[in-house]
């Protein structure tokens, strides 16, 4: 069994699947898949099956009863990889706006350079987003900087979802307590690391808006983020953060 697991959520992604899963599987570090289907009506879960008899092992499926949101897609998947035991957890895009290859670089930042958080970010060294409409962008990029001031979360993007958690981050949260099920998942894990004193870091990724498929993306995911983040600080003044486990 590899040390890392790439979590993959997908719905309706049959143009995608097969591709982003062999994607990873070719690199030169062995990643394990976990794909998270949320009852994909196009038979995105079909085409992971075929996978899992291309590649014996090494991809996982859990199968969903509908939309359920990415935070409790991701905190299932957390727990699953955390009872197999793996060392370092990946959250991933299905659709190619996070470039496989660049889960190299996130490994190697915290199993070889000792961060226990890589975030791959849009921001830390510029504005790298590809296809995306300006409104897009400048709604994404200031929504980080909004997020920023408010929490004093010290990472540039904030609302990131390429991102490699060591496992003893994951341990140390309580994962059944994150609130948020939308893209303010994101703010709320990182914030939450951040409070336990978890070492985070940023690597410079360039975003691909998808070609294939359809967004998932909407102005309400934007709204639970900055309105949301206002009550995430105010209740940390009345949390106590567990010390790391390991």
């Amino acid at each position: 069994m590899s040390d890392s697991l790439v979590i993959i959520p997908m719905y309706n992604e049959k143009e995608n699947a097969a591709a982003i899963i062999d994607a990873v599987i070719s690199l030169s570090h062995q990643f394990d898949i976990l794909v998270i289907d949320d009852n994909s009506p196009d038979g995105t879960a079909a085409i992971v099956k075929d996978k899992m008899n291309e590649y014996p092992g090494r991809i996982h499926l859990i199968e969903r009863a509908g939309k359920l949101g990415l935070g409790t897609a991701y905190i299932e998947g957390f727990n699953f990889a955390l009872d197999k035991g793996y060392e370092y957890i990946f959250e991933m895009d299905a659709d190619f706006s996070h470039n496989p290859n660049d889960l190299l670089a996130l490994y190697k930042a915290c199993a070889v350079d000792g961060a226990d958080v890589a975030v791959g970010s849009r921001y830390v060294t510029g504005v790298n987003v590809v296809n995306w409409p300006m409104g897009r962008v400048l709604m994404s990029y200031f929504a980080s900087k909004y997020v920023r001031f408010v929490t004093g979360l010290p990472v540039h993007d904030t609302t990131a979802g390429f991102v490699c958690y060591r496992r003893r981050v994951l341990k140390t949260m309580e994962l059944d307590k994150i609130r948020f099920k939308g893209y303010a998942f994101q703010i709320e894990m990182k914030f939450t690391a951040s409070k336990h004193g978890f070492k985070i870091v940023e690597v410079p990724i360039v975003f691909v808006n998808r070609v294939l498929g359809t967004s998932k993306m909407s102005s309400g995911i934007f709204g639970e983020a900055l309105f949301g983040v206002v009550r995430l600080k105010t209740s940390s003044w009345f949390k106590k953060y567990r010390t790391p486990v390991e």
